[in-house]
């Protein structure tokens, strides 16, 4: 992904590569919104809506025409739209000029049946649902089991209704056709080619290691976090006597493996870092370009453990954590910050019902960001300290401040920052990251 600056002048035209039917719609609302939002689902379909009366492609628009579409901020219109990227819903290309110009292609969505089998989309709608929620998924799009042991079969065959004809046959080209995109990966952990090499080829088939095959083990390896050693024993233990990679059985292996490295308990978003595209560009050193650079960089998990002084956290401390990510659908980095806020303000214990108040006011206020999170924290701590001032004036009582998070200018100034407070920073990068 480059990070590119757009222009409400900047033009752009929509090409549709599928055909999109009512199913996919309900495909997209059912399946992808739990995971990329309702911005990013919104925005797909005013692309479609672009489309012209053939649904090929549309006239030359301006992104000020989406701004007022979908009463949206350009910023929030290209989050929406690297989530449609990301998913594989679309692809963007882009011509610089005076006034830049982009493409939008559009795909349509993986059927319920691959998606259901994608090694990281089931997993990532099971976290962001919830058990219940996702079998009730599954169900809906469960195709009805007919036993037909006791019919006939009696269906009429093409030559038996319509007699032969005599012609050539005409080859027509680029006829529009369902067309789904794939999902990339960049997964920096695994290296494919030291596994494909460690295996002996009188082993495995010519076409053991194909594009599917290979996009897998990449998935499968992110996914669970498995490093290119341990994927080798796992691939090496998947392959069947044809010499070909059994693909439910590696997925099964990779399972396993992680259930068993982990206590038992399969992947949650707890151990997620922010994504990359809500991140704050490098190039600041100052002591608040730290602290966001930590908690973007750190999952939940790891800022938990650190405040558990190495420890490992509660089971409900972790609960609470991840139905924050499920249920309200907060960022990593935004987690992160407000459990370092309700640590720093309420003696060190994360209330449920405190925390649950905090993440609902944060998630209606549409906070994203690291730094959104930062400022409205600090925006409200100074709201809140308005309204509980004693009205009564000339009252000189002593009171002990609250102890705050380092970043409320409010009480001290970032550069005022005591030496153990950056210590402890320092300490949580160096250890964590």
């Amino acid at each position: 992904m480059k990070n590119i600056s757009i222009l409400p002048a900047d033009t752009y035209t929509v090409i549709n590569k599928t055909v999109i039917t009512d199913k996919d719609k309900k495909i997209v609302s059912m399946l992808y919104q739990p995971i990329i939002g309702f911005t990013a689902v919104s925005l797909y379909y005013t692309l479609i809506a672009d489309l012209d009366k053939r649904e090929l492609f549309s006239e030359d628009l301006m992104h000020h025409h989406l701004m007022t579409t979908m009463q949206l901020k350009l910023e929030d219109i290209i989050i929406a739209r690297e989530k449609l990227e990301a998913i594989g819903l679309i692809k963007t290309y882009m011509k610089k000029d005076n006034i830049n110009q982009y493409v939008y292609i559009l795909y349509s969505p993986l059927d319920a049946n691959e998606f259901f089998n994608h090694p990281i989309l089931n997993i990532v709608l099971y976290n962001n649902v919830g058990k219940k929620e996702y079998d009730k998924l599954k169900d809906f799009f469960k195709t009805p089991r007919v036993i037909l042991k006791d019919y006939e079969d009696i269906t009429a065959s093409f030559d038996e209704v319509f007699s032969p004809v005599q012609g050539t046959i005409m080859e027509i080209d680029d006829i529009i056709t369902k067309n789904s995109n794939t999902i990339n990966v960049n997964n920096s952990n695994v290296d494919l080619n030291l596994i494909i090499s460690s295996i002996p080829e009188k082993q495995i088939s010519s076409r053991c290691f194909n594009d599917d095959t290979k996009s897998l083990i990449n998935n499968l390896a992110y996914i669970y976090n498995i490093s290119s050693l341990d994927m080798q024993g796992l691939v090496r233990n998947s392959i069947n006597e044809r010499g070909l990679i059994d693909k439910t059985l590696l997925r099964k292996q990779c399972r396993d493996y992680y259930k068993f490295e982990n206590a038992g308990n399969l992947p949650t978003l707890i151990y997620n870092k922010q994504p990359d595209f809500l991140k704050k560009p490098k190039g600041d050193s100052s002591k608040w370009a730290k602290m966001v650079y930590t908690f973007e960089n750190i999952s939940p998990y790891q800022l938990l453990k650190a405040k558990y002084k190495g420890g490992e956290p509660t089971d409900r401390d972790k609960r609470l954590i991840e139905n924050l990510m499920i249920d309200q659908k907060l960022n990593s980095g935004v987690v992160n910050v407000l459990i370092s806020y309700v640590l720093k303000t309420n003696d060190e214990q994360l209330k449920k019902s405190y925390v649950e108040t905090i993440a609902g006011q944060w998630k209606r206020a549409g906070i994203e960001t690291v730094e959104d999170a930062m400022k409205f924290a600090e925006k409200e701590h100074k709201k809140m300290k308005k309204i509980i001032k004693p009205k009564v004036e000339n009252v000189k009582t002593k009171t002990k401040d609250s102890k705050v998070p380092l970043w409320f200018e409010s009480e001290q100034s970032i550069d005022e920052t005591t030496s153990e407070e950056v210590e402890e920073l320092d300490k949580i990068l160096n250890e964590l990251i």
